[in-house]
């Protein structure tokens, strides 16, 4: 358990908290380039940490991230016109580069009054599908990740999101959690066995062992742990490991060796819950594979806006909540879905969300299943307290190409940690 100090510690990212000052030391994905689909297309609202943004792609193609109030008289950036080259505010007309950079104040004669100031930008890269952005001090950007997707092209990434009303520890929770997949999932893991799709294939042995062993170890990047099952009655058969490498402050890399996880703060209380799946040889970015994917899971638009999981539909009335009960069909439920929500993206937002907006960490009861937790608050605590402190918080300098999430059959006396073996132990399993 943790006490309400440390509770808010790991979960408050506003300005000027520890955890806070960590995330804006790191590079983060703030939305999918897919939103931005074209030179001079609308401009996007983007809220990050607490903070207010507006993102636009110039005439060139290159995207920018800038404070979304006009540093002249703060009008909404997002209500801006993007042409020629910049994003100019509808208030005055003042027009700005990617860069910040001053284009034009139409309503000032003096010509170098333009040349005195720059609005607010932030370095902005996109790769494997998406737009990343530095909030922190000039001076201390890391260098650019490298993680294991980047290197392919877009038919073969399929980046999404969903937009989850609460803190962003309680859905990194639920990402090394084994044991919830098997009774949470009951019912999307029995339509596994009869499905071509490669995520399907790698989870449906769990829906038959919730007891799995888990053990957990700090390294050098944060934490990894295994979730270990029998394969069979036959204990000379061995067993099968599941292990999920985590990265802080919101990095995760599944155990299925194709799946990036990254989970962003909108707020204190608003989770951008992003999803990479890669394939080298399939082309899951393109249809029919891309929708089956994102059906299958509960990612699809229409499943998302159904839910209330996506930017246009996360404040509708009709959005899953306590009031509604997070939209739980209780008749399916008492015909035999076991939870009564139409898949696992639904599932896991219901169980996140129910234990409301910050989660009191003070009352839980942790047992042998949940091993990783306190791996998780440590390596999140020990993230925001070397960023409070001016260092370099635990995750910033990872070696993101040699950390891996993976899968394998384990022979009776074998280690797990052979099948991570590139992973640097600081500290053993517990």
């Amino acid at each position: 358990m943790l006490t309400k100090e440390n509770n808010d510690l790991i979960c408050r990212v506003g300005a000027g908290t520890p955890m806070g000052t960590a995330f804006r030391r790191f590079w983060l994905p703030a939305l999918l380039s897919s939103e931005l689909p074209a030179p001079d297309c609308d401009p996007r609202r983007v809220q990050l940490l607490g903070e207010d943004f507006v993102a636009f792609r110039d005439s060139d193609g290159e995207v920018g991230l800038l404070d979304e109030y006009c540093c002249h008289r703060s009008a909404s950036l997002a209500l801006g016109r993007v042409e020629q080259g910049g994003i100019r505010c509808i208030y005055h007309g003042w027009k700005f580069a990617v860069d910040g950079t001053v284009l034009e104040t139409p309503n000032v004669a003096d010509p170098a009054f333009k040349q005195r100031f720059k609005a607010r930008a932030y370095p902005v890269r996109e790769a494997g599908g998406l737009v990343w952005v530095y909030l922190g001090p000039a001076a201390q950007a890391p260098p650019f990740p490298r993680w294991p997707f980047f290197a392919l092209s877009s038919s073969h990434l399929l980046p999404v999101y969903a937009v989850v009303n609460c803190n962003y520890v309680q859905v990194m929770e639920g990402l090394v959690d084994s044991s919830h997949l098997t009774v949470l999932h009951t019912a999307p893991l029995k339509t596994t066995g009869g499905s071509e799709l490669d995520f399907a294939k790698k989870t449906a042995h769990m829906q038959f062992n919730a007891a799995a062993r888990i053990e957990a170890e700090e390294t050098e990047f944060g934490f990894h742990y295994v979730a270990m099952r029998p394969i069979s009655d036959d204990p000379d058969a061995g067993v099968m490991a599941r292990i999920a490498a985590c990265v802080p402050p919101c990095f995760i890399l599944n155990p299925n060796g194709d799946l990036f996880f990254a989970l962003v703060p909108v707020s204190d209380t608003r989770t951008l819950f992003f999803h990479v799946w890669w394939d080298a040889e399939k082309k899951i970015g393109e249809e029919p594979l891309r929708s089956r994917q994102l059906e299958f899971v509960g990612l699809d638009q229409a499943a998302l806006d159904a839910y209330g999981l996506s930017l246009a539909t996360c404040d509708a009335p009709h959005a899953a909540c306590r009031a509604n009960n997070f939209l739980q069909d209780r008749p399916a439920q008492r015909r035999g879905h076991f939870t009564g929500l139409p898949s696992f993206t639904q599932e896991d937002a219901a169980v996140s969300m129910s234990a409301g907006p910050i989660r009191d960490r003070s009352k839980e009861i942790l047992s042998v299943a949940d091993v990783a937790l306190p791996r998780l608050y440590r390596a999140l605590m020990t993230c925001a307290k070397q960023a409070a402190e001016g260092r370099d918080p635990l995750g910033l300098h990872a070696d993101t190409t040699n950390i891996v999430g993976v899968s394998g059959k384990l022979e009776p006396g074998a280690h797990w940690r052979t099948l991570a073996a590139q992973h640097k132990v600081i500290a053993t399993a517990a």
